[in-house]
């Protein structure tokens, strides 16, 4: 498994993809309310990735009929836009961005809170967002992939959580989709060892419930097999000389 090690330009491409993404991913979610469809959103991202001179990387991809995804409550990822998905208070929403830019991809995701949620919504949300950011932390030259799922897996366990195995983070650069795998549960010590140059996703989903999932009809939508919550944050990292930048921070300085 070849791990492609980027050059300062291919650096600078993916960084103001990441950063492309991460403002439509914020803009989006501060429209979110009681009463969208999940095809307004759909609506929302092309509109935005268009003013902002990219593509949605998502839109076609093997298939896929819809420039973003959006998951709801039960849906761990993948969930398709629809004019019949209609946001309810206190559901949960993961948009989920991908955005193509100069030829390179920033891909990025947050669950949002529609109106008031649960004690329990709440719970899984923060879970998730802390899972994704214990993830980043440990990304430095000479540690191994292992030990970012393994930071992950303990704190979902810590909390009474669990994490999907069945799908997980990627490398990413000219193609949206490249090597390595970057699973979210691991060993620390183990894995490929990481190198300064590297870039990959970490978007750990994490569930009230168990961790098994299954596929709907349509062939994309994942949803949690005992119909419990998911939620997930995501956010493309670029392995540094001293630790690690992540590329889809809405407030980093272009």
């Amino acid at each position: 498994m070849a791990v492609e090690i980027h050059d300062r330009r291919a650096i600078e491409r993916l960084k103001r993809a990441g950063r492309a993404a991460a403002g439509t991913l914020q803009r989006v979610g501060a429209r979110l309310a009681p009463g969208v469809t999940t095809a307004d959103i759909d609506a929302w991202v092309r509109d935005d990735t268009a003013r902002l001179g990219g593509k949605p990387s998502q839109l076609g991809y093997h298939g896929f009929p819809a420039a973003v995804c959006t998951s709801r409550n039960e849906v761990v990822c993948h969930g398709i836009p629809r004019r019949t998905d209609v946001l309810a208070d206190g559901d949960i929403l993961n948009v989920d961005v991908t955005t193509e830019l100069d030829g390179y991809h920033g891909d990025t995701s947050a669950t949002f809170f529609v109106g008031e949620p649960s004690a329990e919504a709440r719970h899984v949300v923060e879970v998730a967002r802390r899972c994704r950011d214990a993830g980043v932390e440990v990304v430095r030259p000479g540690a191994r992939l292992g030990d970012v799922g393994a930071a992950i897996a303990e704190l979902a366990r810590k909390e009474g959580c669990t994490v999907v195995r069945d799908y997980g983070g990627h490398g990413i650069g000219r193609k949206m989709h490249l090597p390595p795998h970057v699973s979210h549960v691991g060993q620390r010590g183990s894995g490929m060892r990481l190198r300064a140059g590297m870039v990959f996703t970490i978007e750990p989903m994490i569930n009230l419930g168990g961790a098994e999932v299954r596929v709907l009809a349509d062939g994309w939508t994942v949803v949690t097999r005992d119909g419990a919550l998911s939620a997930q944050f995501e956010h493309t990292v670029l392995v540094t000389d001293d630790g690690a930048l992540v590329l889809t921070d809405p407030d980093a300085p272009a």
